[in-house]
């Protein structure tokens, strides 16, 4: 079954390592922005029932209790198997969860990335470990107990006892899912430009080298799998059950639509994506031509990004990462090694 993503690329903040279509835009924008969301979602000649909901950004759980349920009520389906809200934390109240859930949400990805606070100063980020551990249970109380924290492996003076400090919460917290981001470093954030650049700003010079980042990715695989939260995707671990069903779409190539500004989408067979600034989107909310998908290199390249692999025979490139060690064979399926993960990037060029 297909799903459905929606774009709300507002924020209270721009955060230092964001390199997302997104940030502190004009107030004004908020309802216009609303209403060409709306008018996206009507126009749609729905080929399929949506199964999944997911609501990124940008920050949406800073939108209007209203008009959260003006959106969702365009879309079809209704209730969805999983219904997913991007969430800053520092703002989740019980009324805010209550309204969620009351329109449809019934899951939760916080945007922690550190727990610890010297960490989360230097990103811009101003909550607390404590304020997580509260509005978690702030969301099982108005019965949303299905939630995601993310973790960014990599942040400026970072070490491995603060990283170990941040996977304790998360087994203090009983996460039933947890997504763990190895620091992106390009020009399109604050403080990758200023790493590029090689200047200071932003802590660009206390940036953990990248062996240290893979040994707390690593650390971060066992200790997660000990609380019994296995990895199944190179970045995203979860309890038995709960797998995020609407991210997976993306790695199985399923069918998804995207509304919004800079939202993609793809029907099986081609891509597009919409205008990337929320101001162009509220002016025209066009989408770029539909290109044909690659099938067959997208297989590779998203399916292997699964802990479970790919079915595949009698490839050549298959077979010269199995004889580097990037690649294991198990009968006829083939996923990346422990080695093969840190280097995942090598292995996917080779199919694009």
């Amino acid at each position: 079954m297909a799903g459905v993503y929606i774009s709300y690329p507002f924020c209270a903040q721009k955060c230092t390592y964001c390199n997302f279509a997104s940030g502190v835009l004009p107030e004004a924008l908020r309802a216009p922005y609303v209403d060409a969301l709306r008018a996206e979602i009507r126009s749609t000649d729905w080929k399929w029932t949506p199964e999944t909901v997911y609501l990124g950004g940008g920050t949406p759980s800073q939108m209007d209790a209203g008009a959260l349920v003006d959106v969702l009520r365009e879309i079809p389906g209704s209730p969805w198997v999983e219904a997913t809200m991007e969430a800053a934390p520092g703002g989740i109240t019980p009324e805010k969860a209550e309204a969620w859930r009351r329109a449809g949400i019934n899951r939760v990805s916080l945007g922690v990335q550190s727990f610890v606070q010297r960490e989360l100063a230097r990103t811009g980020r101003k909550h607390t470990a404590e304020i997580v551990a509260s509005e978690v249970a702030v969301l099982r109380a108005a019965g949303i107990a299905n939630f995601n924290i993310d973790l960014i492996a990599g942040l400026p003076g970072q070490s491995a006892e603060s990283w170990g400090e941040s996977l304790a919460w998360v087994e203090r917290l009983e996460a039933p899912h947890v997504s763990v981001y190895m620091l992106e470093v390009d020009e399109d954030s604050r403080l990758g430009a200023e790493v590029l650049a090689l200047g200071k700003r932003y802590g660009a010079g206390d940036i953990p080298n990248d062996d240290a980042i893979a040994e707390f990715y690593e650390t971060a695989v066992a200790r997660l799998a000990a609380m019994g939260v296995a990895r199944y995707e190179i970045s995203n671990f979860a309890r038995p059950g709960f797998e995020s069903r609407h991210n997976l779409k993306y790695w199985l190539r399923e069918p998804y639509v995207g509304f919004g500004a800079d939202a993609h989408s793809f029907d099986g067979e081609y891509r597009w994506s919409n205008v990337e600034a929320a101001a162009d989107y509220v002016k025209c909310a066009g989408h770029s031509e539909r290109t044909p998908a690659d099938p067959l290199g997208e297989r590779f390249f998203l399916g292997l990004r699964l802990d479970r692999g790919i079915e595949v025979t009698g490839d050549e490139t298959i077979r010269r990462f199995v004889r580097e060690g990037l690649l294991e064979e198990d009968g006829l399926r083939v996923r990346l090694t422990p080695r093969g993960v840190l280097l995942s990037n090598e292995v996917f060029e080779a199919f694009v």
